[in-house]
């Protein structure tokens, strides 16, 4: 299984999130189907859900609105649902 899966034109990712690091970035395979991505903001009152939300939306060039945590609200192991992305960032493409 893949961290990452197309559903038509949408694009669930399987994320494993390393909360209070020194700043935001995709730092690559986590496992055999996650995708470790490093979050500055620490894991209390929802914060780093909030501040990986808007990472991957600037990534994916996205609005806010059309990324959808599915599962993982007070886990490390997190899996977003991305409407419509077009396409994986060139960040996690290698």
């Amino acid at each position: 299984m893949s961290w990452y899966q197309w559903q038509q034109d949408d694009l669930i990712l399987r994320l494993r999130i390393q909360p209070k690091a020194s700043r935001d970035r995709f730092i690559g395979p986590y496992g055999d189907n996650q995708y470790k991505v490093s979050i500055t903001a620490p894991p209390v009152d929802g914060q780093a859900n909030e501040r990986l939300l808007k990472f991957i939306a600037k990534a994916f060039d996205l609005p806010r609105s059309r990324i959808e945590l599915l599962s993982g609200e007070s886990s490390r192991s997190k899996c977003l649902k991305l409407k419509s992305p077009g396409r994986l960032p060139i960040a996690i493409e290698k």
